[in-house]
């Protein structure tokens, strides 16, 4: 009787596993098949929400506060670990038997830099939007980003946007590859939308509360649709540092009553209110420190569920969102031109209910979980590849 071989291990690095915002990692980790993950980490958080195993805790040193001082104060240096513990994670990953080693996110990549240096396994770095830019204005950021690039295997990014901006910062084209977000379409109820005969629309946002997700934008423009549609009400959902501005701006445009700012919620409770809501907005901005997004994970799911999207032309929306089709999409920071947009929009029911069709068939195309997987799967299976004559 033959004994079936175990699958290989793919170490996948996170620095906490895992934070409530980072559902999306915990399903693409737990979708792995053809490779078995191990988890290594410095902090685990949230158990019960993501219980996971094996995990290989990598503890920060105790000179950890001494060391940021010394390289990010004095030095102006990004943080990186040491030598040591460098020898320390790669004899870990050795232990562990790992084939191929996946490290979230591009920040990190550089913070793992010694390790990249010594490893004698192929290592794939993914980024994901703002770890695209994080502090890439400095010399000595950017000097050791692009060592970072030279010393991985592959680069995975979650959108073309994305891919761009490593190339203009000293990527290699060659080493790019896209891997999209997966989106687990078997937990989503698809509910085809139709206009409301009332004229109370729904419009709801989920995200954190910060610049880059263009808030502002989408209470202007909800102010404006309003004067149309004045039962139209308007739901963010989210926590984050602009929700006393955002509620003193609602006030301001006195909208105060129509707008709910629901917190963070869960699943269960997201979903329930995109089941409610007619369309999901997210005009996300650049912001002056460069902040970017690539295809934002809550615009994926409203999407599945048959909510089309009112957003902007930036990062890696437009890849998930086709003009006209699965929503509409506008410049950047462009209040009046959004609610313009959703006016006319929501004044054609059958062009509105065709939409809410095309959004969810987009994510079926090319957001799909296992799909995704599988296309994970492959990278590492190349990254393998490509690391053996070494």
């Amino acid at each position: 009787m033959s004994v079936t071989e175990p699958p290989p291990v793919a170490a996948q690095y996170v620095v906490t596993f895992l934070k409530p915002e980072m559902l999306h990692l915990y399903r693409q980790i737990t979708a792995l098949r053809a490779y078995r993950p191990v988890v290594f980490c410095q902090k685990r958080e949230q158990p019960d929400a993501f219980p996971f195993s094996p995990i290989v805790l990598l503890p920060k040193p105790r000179s950890h506060s001494l060391r940021r001082v010394w390289q990010k104060q004095i030095l102006g240096q990004p943080i990186t670990i040491y030598r040591s513990e460098a020898r320390r994670i790669l004899g870990a990953l050795h232990a562990a038997q790992a084939r191929v080693l996946h490290i979230y996110f591009g920040h990190i990549g550089v913070h793992l830099l010694p390790l990249l240096e010594i490893a004698d396994l192929p290592i794939v770095v993914s980024f994901h939007g703002a770890d695209a830019q994080i502090d890439l204005h400095k010399p000595a950021h950017l000097i050791r980003t692009r060592r970072m690039f030279d010393r991985a295997t592959l680069l995975l990014v979650r959108s073309q946007s994305i891919a761009a901006r490593l190339v203009s910062i000293g990527a290699d084209e060659s080493k790019i590859r896209v891997h999209r977000t997966g989106i687990p379409l078997q937990e989503i109820t698809f509910a085809p939308r139709s206009a409301p005969p009332d004229g109370s629309w729904h419009w709801v946002q989920a995200c954190r509360l910060i610049p880059k997700k263009g808030l502002i934008t989408t209470l202007q423009a909800f102010a404006e649709f309003r004067r149309a549609f004045p039962l139209a009400r308007l739901t963010i959902a989210g926590e984050g540092p602009q929700l006393d501005e955002l509620r003193a701006l609602a006030a301001t445009l006195e909208v105060s009553g129509h707008v709910s700012f629901a917190g963070f919620l869960g699943q269960a409770a997201l979903r329930k209110l995109f089941s409610e809501a007619h369309l999901f907005v997210h005009p996300s901005e650049l912001t002056a420190e460069g902040d970017q997004e690539g295809v934002p994970n809550s615009m994926l799911e409203a999407m599945a569920s048959g909510l089309p999207v009112a957003a902007t032309r930036h990062g890696g929306i437009p890849e998930a969102v086709q003009h006209g089709v699965s929503g509409v999409l506008v410049a950047e920071r462009g209040s009046q031109a959004l609610a313009k947009e959703v006016l006319e929009l929501v004044r054609e029911p059958a062009r509105f209910a065709a939409m809410s069709r095309a959004a969810h068939e987009m994510v079926r195309t090319d957001f799909d979980l296992a799909a995704q997987a599988r296309v994970l799967e492959g990278h590492y299976t190349e990254a393998i590849r490509l690391a053996s004559p070494r």
